[in-house]
């Protein structure tokens, strides 16, 4: 199962694995959501919204975004906006 912290790293998928980025992993998965999204990583930011299962979380990505891109997307967006979803994998590859 992927954790939170490979799945804000994530870059993709390879068939039934995540694939991870192993310096991004190492850089900023030890960052919270709201750390993400004030550095900018808000993809990131999103996943780790998600993997907490927070609404707070996610509303808090949004409204950081909104504040700095200049829109007024919901939070229920953002995983779209950003191409991201909560998955089920059973492995990661590191790389």
């Amino acid at each position: 199962m992927v954790t939170r912290e490979e799945a804000v790293a994530s870059i993709g998928f390879d068939g039934n694995a995540a694939l991870v980025d192993k310096i991004m992993k190492k850089k900023y998965s030890s960052m919270n959501t709201e750390e993400l999204a004030a550095a900018g990583f808000f993809r990131a930011a999103t996943i780790s919204a998600l993997y907490v299962e927070d609404q707070g979380e996610l509303e808090m990505v949004a409204d950081i975004y909104n504040r700095l891109a200049g829109t007024t997307y919901a939070a229920d967006t953002m995983p779209r906006l950003f191409g991201v979803a909560r998955v089920t994998v059973p492995k990661s590859i590191v790389l």
